[in-house]
């Protein structure tokens, strides 16, 4: 096992390089072009024995993956933001052809307006797609997910393609130490894959369901995906055990940090919640019990294991970065549905948006955060949601809308409201 100092994006590529992917399709967007610009240089070199396909869209590249995944391949791909959307039919469809795969989701801000700093509505929005879902904080976290996520979509129980997400540039452009395993160790861990009944024979047909006739049938088959995206949640527990007597290093479904005995949690996921750790170290010496709680694992959604972690906390700060228009943040509605019913009096749930476009999260606006839903669980009530958002910032919005209306012609008076 050797130890490197490298980005997010080389943490990915060594993940598909360790898994030793077959086929790489691929199409460049940032921030995730250095994830296929290292595995093509690798090949080039013949340091990693792939095919690799320049797609002339997310689209295509995403169909190619499929296909070949279907026929007993070992496929690998990466995409970011709008890419992510271009591919979007093709994932449903992958997804039904139960083709496991591995695609890495390097978080970008969506259009419009555009921006190419990181948030987590491109990866939201594919969380209905039928794709199990990984997410990362850290550069090791990458690595060692792309393996996880290989185990967990070519078992036999689950056969579903999976998506490790990271941020993008907070994390995709970010230098860490990372111990990279040997390719022995690795095998052990990951065998090469066997398709199974997967694999399509031209002398042996089986029946995919590509498609059907009657909602009868159709019922049954996506039934069937969602049973099988639900077996990937005790397959996840047995990998992620696996994952640590061979490499020292354990992946749960969700990661708790000092919850213990606090008595508000944040909750969030992705490279900013390194933010909130720190946040929670500071607030504990100003004699806070505050904690935090990541889902690593947020398709299948791990509803038993964040009821576990926040019984008896008085109150539950969900930051979402991320907005799903005249709804709100996706991980507050989700945990707000999976606390519902359950035994004993649930905590009070605080509802904060923020990291939007890649804006950061500072210290001072998680102490707010804290010091919101602490008066909030003193009170019992459920304070309105709120987007992270300073008054200097919109005085700077505010300014430039003053500019762009005086281009247009527009004097001071008339811009006034």
């Amino acid at each position: 096992m050797s130890r490197r100092l490298i980005t997010g994006n080389a943490a990915a590529a060594w993940g598909a390089r360790l898994a030793r992917a077959d086929y790489i399709p691929a199409f460049p967007i940032t921030p995730q072009t250095e994830i296929i610009e290292t595995l093509g240089n690798w090949i080039d070199h013949g340091e990693m024995p792939a095919r690799m396909v320049m797609l002339e869209s997310e689209h295509s590249m995403m169909t190619a993956a499929g296909a070949a995944a279907a026929t007993g391949v070992r496929v690998f791909s990466a995409t970011s933001s709008q890419g992510l959307l271009h591919a979007m039919e093709m994932l449903y469809a992958v997804a039904g052809w139960r083709a496991p795969l591995v695609l890495v989701n390097v978080s970008r801000g969506l259009a419009s307006p555009i921006t190419l700093e990181s948030d987590h509505n491109d990866v939201m929005a594919a969380r209905d797609s039928g794709f199990l879902q990984l997410h990362c904080a850290s550069c090791q976290e990458v690595l060692d997910a792309t393996l996880i996520a290989y185990r967990i979509a070519e078992d036999p129980r689950v056969r579903l393609p999976m998506m490790v997400n990271l941020d993008g540039f907070y994390l995709s452009f970010t230098r860490e130490p990372v111990s990279i395993p040997e390719l022995d160790e690795v095998r052990s861990f990951l065998p090469d894959f066997d398709p199974g009944s997967i694999r399509f024979r031209a002398g042996r047909p089986i029946s995919q369901a590509v498609a059907v006739l009657g909602g009868g049938p159709y019922s049954y088959f996506r039934y069937e995906s969602h049973l099988a995206a639900n077996a990937a949640a005790d397959v996840h527990r047995e990998v992620v055990m696996d994952f640590e007597r061979i490499f020292g290093r354990r992946y749960d479904a969700i990661e708790t940090y000092q919850c213990e005995d606090a008595e508000i949690v944040f909750l969030m996921i992705g490279s900013f919640s390194t933010k909130a750790r720190a946040a929670v170290d500071a607030l504990r010496d100003a004699g806070e019990p505050v904690g935090l709680v990541r889902p690593r694992l947020l398709r299948p959604y791990p509803a038993e294991d964040l009821r576990r972690a926040l019984a008896g906390k008085r109150a539950v700060a969900v930051i979402d970065q991320n907005l799903s228009p005249g709804h709100g943040g996706t991980l507050h509605c989700e945990l707000a549905a999976a606390l519902y019913g359950s035994d004993g009096a649930p905590p009070v749930l605080a509802s904060f948006v923020g990291g939007l476009g890649g804006r950061d999260i500072t210290a001072a606006e998680f102490f707010e955060i804290a010091k919101v839903t602490k008066k909030a669980a003193d009170e019992g009530v459920t304070p309105e949601p709120r987007l992270l958002f300073q008054e200097s910032e919109l005085r700077e919005v505010r300014k430039l809308q003053a500019i762009a209306h005086h281009e247009r012609g527009l004097t001071g008076a008339e811009h006034v409201e």
